[in-house]
């Protein structure tokens, strides 16, 4: 038996280079990249990713360096996501909505030898390296555009041309990138391109469902959404266009996705609106993955799998982060006993499907009760009136905390709802003690790139509003 056993340095571990590689032997004269004018295929990524990793080695770039990228969904972002790794360095990527002072942060504590930037974003990151103290290495700047002039050498430029990056290399997929977020490219793409996948948070699904010119799709795409629970509504009038939605979740400490709603076919023969709910659930663990529990976040043991004991998501397995770079506390906090515990609040269904309820610190206590800021944002979505809809906790003298919402009405009103018609409505539908004490109007929720809504704002405004009336 002993025969059997590998030996060392005779095992090597599964890696998206492995998936990359693959694919340029297998799907090599397929089109791997799509964007505006520009087309690759798989056998040209791999090279052009291969020539970029040798051009990092030639500048310095080591195992264990940092290399930073702050850019949009554009090529660039693909090919680094390859290229770094196969030069030994570890890439990091940064929201380009951040401000210069929190880039500057970012860069620092990562110690980046050099940062890829897009071309649209360059002044944000020159002032964000300006920031750095005085004396302090600053790292390199490497300006990214949209033109394609052939791959080039890092040694003694100012701009590498339009690169390209990663995990579709796995089947030779076909990858197409748009900079943003806009509503009419992404039908029009889709039926250029006869799209069959896509991904998109929930608030997508709702700029693509509320979409006036919106016609049913020729062919079925499937979505992938992720990011918060979605609106029963929003997945009803989503799938009413063609879309099939799947629900997935997963965070940045476990590498992507790691739950997702499997369908099951007898779900199929229910009514819309029960279809709506259960796809709304996160599910059960993918296969790549290990372990994934609900617990007791005091005692660590599991809850009960009726729908209705609340308890915290964790996870252990190899897609798991091994820690925050340089910040121990944060890392024991959520790294107990070997599992990696979300903050994530969630009950388990007594099929086995995890069902999120709240962020942990989106839970609004009022007067010693929970609210889950989800439900109460589900209702406000089946306001026929309501476009977008957010509910974050505002500090009460009284109950504690009370729930405070953010509404943008659809555009095309003459006559708009008050304050007092939304509570109202939300009185007839919640209990008492979940309704929101204050309504916001807002032309546009404060958003990440990725289309997530930043709860971290709104509360900041809730607490400036209670201060203001004090």
């Amino acid at each position: 038996m002993d025969q059997l056993k590998p030996k060392p340095g005779n095992s090597f571990p599964l890696t998206p280079l492995g998936f990359l590689e693959r694919a340029a032997t297998v799907y090599g004269d397929c089109s791997s990249v799509v964007y505006d004018n520009i087309t690759y295929t798989w056998s040209q990524t791999y090279r052009r990713c291969l020539q970029l990793a040798s051009s990092l080695s030639s500048v310095g770039i080591e195992t264990g360096h940092v290399v930073s990228i702050v850019a949009p969904n554009i090529p660039a972002m693909y090919e680094l996501h390859f290229a770094v790794p196969m030069s030994g360095a570890i890439l990091n990527t940064i929201n380009t909505r951040l401000d210069a002072r929190t880039i500057s942060v970012l860069l620092q504590h990562s110690e980046s030898k050099l940062v890829f930037v897009d071309h649209l974003v360059s002044a944000l990151i020159i002032e964000a390296i300006s920031l750095f103290p005085t004396h302090t290495k600053t790292p390199r700047l490497v300006v990214v555009t949209d033109h394609d002039d052939g791959v080039k050498t890092l040694d003694f430029i100012d701009t590498y041309e339009n690169m390209v990056r990663n995990a579709m290399a796995a089947v030779g997929a076909t990858n197409i990138f748009l900079r943003k977020i806009d509503v009419p490219t992404i039908y029009s793409l889709i039926r250029e391109h006869g799209v069959t996948h896509m991904c998109g948070a929930p608030v997508v699904l709702n700029m693509l469902s509320k979409f006036p010119q919106a016609e049913p799709l020729d062919r079925p795409v499937h979505i992938l959404t992720a990011g918060a629970p979605p609106p029963a509504p929003v997945l009803l009038r989503t799938e009413s266009l063609g879309f099939i939605v799947s629900h997935g979740y997963g965070l940045t400490e476990t590498a992507g996705v790691v739950v997702s709603c499997a369908w099951k076919p007898h779900w199929n023969m229910l009514p819309a609106t029960e279809k709506a709910r259960l796809k709304a659930r996160q599910g059960v663990r993918t296969i790549g993955f290990t372990e994934v529990d609900v617990v007791d976040p005091k005692t660590g043991l599991g809850v009960k799998r009726d729908g209705l004991t609340r308890g915290e998501i964790v996870m252990r397995g190899g897609c798991v982060m091994l820690g925050y770079l340089k910040d121990e506390e944060s890392t024991s906090k959520c790294m107990r006993d070997g599992w990696f515990y979300s903050g994530d609040v969630a009950v388990l269904h007594p099929d086995g499907y995890i069902d999120i309820k709240d962020r942990s610190k989106d839970v609004i206590i009022s007067g010693g009760e929970n609210i889950s800021s989800a439900e109460v944002e589900s209702i406000l979505y089946s306001h026929p009136l309501i476009d977008e809809a957010a509910v974050v906790a505002r500090p009460d003298p009284l109950w504690q905390e009370t729930p405070c919402a953010f509404v943008c009405l659809k555009k095309e009103l003459t006559q708009k709802p008050s304050e007092k018609d939304i509570i109202e409505y939300c009185r007839g539908r919640l209990p008492h003690y979940m309704v929101p004490k204050a309504v916001v109007f807002k032309q546009e929720l404060p958003k990440t790139a990725t289309g997530k809504v930043q709860k971290f704002v709104l509360r900041d405004i809730a607490k400036s509003m209670l201060h203001s009336r004090m």
